[in-house]
């Protein structure tokens, strides 16, 4: 279902699944959360995943994530097959080429706004003189220049959330991924939050993918995913 046609012809693909099967064995019953789905993630796209509760949206936002590992099938992150590997690997992916906001903002409590988003980069080859500046910059972005030394629970929801997609971008990533973004805000910190990611995928080419549950929300992506007992029931 598109809202607006993308130019998929001359797209690049940045992520693929391929035949991917998730299945969990569960006191000896197999349960089956994705079953055979197969698609394609364009670079610049602004994509929706949607569907009732247990339909598998979130456990195909974990396999898209590189949270989790398929039973089988295939995933590629570009022209690389990621499915198989550990999870020392698959880290140091996620943290160069993924980021991620969640509906529960995993902010740590007791630390500053700009200490938050500077977490990806604990582990990065980026020098540390650089950081601080890259971590304002990102505050400033999402209107939170005022707010740096602010700790989580001296800030709103909609702040807190605006935190997460700055610490989301702090790495750069090909990718942001957005599972229930507004799921904990009020109606306009919610319409906040996707204005600004509407504006990161138009004004930069960011590639965004979000999971709701909210067919309203979903319809403001320029391609909706829709996923009912663990298959893709439709999809453009």
């Amino acid at each position: 279902m598109t809202k607006s046609s993308s130019n998929k012809n001359n797209a690049k693909v940045v992520l693929e699944l391929k035949n991917i099967t998730k299945s969990y064995n569960t006191g000896g019953t197999v349960f089956t959360a994705l079953n055979n789905v197969s698609l394609k993630i364009y670079e610049g796209e602004f994509v929706s995943i949607t569907g009732p509760s247990g339909s598998g949206k979130s456990t195909l936002m974990h396999i898209i994530g590189l949270l989790d590992n398929p039973t089988s099938g295939e995933v590629l992150l570009g022209d690389r097959d990621v499915s198989k590997l550990k999870e020392t690997q698959l880290a140091q992916i996620r943290n160069v080429t993924l980021g991620f906001v969640f509906q529960q903002f995993n902010l740590l409590p007791k630390t500053s706004a700009i200490e938050n988003v500077l977490l990806p980069l604990l582990y990065s080859d980026v020098p540390k003189k650089f950081r601080n500046q890259m971590a304002t910059d990102l505050l400033v972005k999402v209107g939170l220049e005022n707010k740096m030394s602010n700790t989580p629970a001296q800030l709103s929801g909609g702040q807190q959330q605006r935190v997460a997609i700055a610490r989301a971008l702090i790495n750069n990533p090909k990718i942001v991924l957005a599972d229930e973004p507004t799921g904990n805000l009020d109606s306009k910190s919610g319409a906040d939050v996707m204005k600004f990611l509407h504006k990161l995928n138009e004004e930069e080419g960011r590639t965004i993918v979000f999971v709701t549950h909210d067919m309203d929300l979903a319809k403001e992506a320029n391609r909706m995913i829709i996923i009912k007992d663990g298959q893709i029931n439709n999809h453009a």
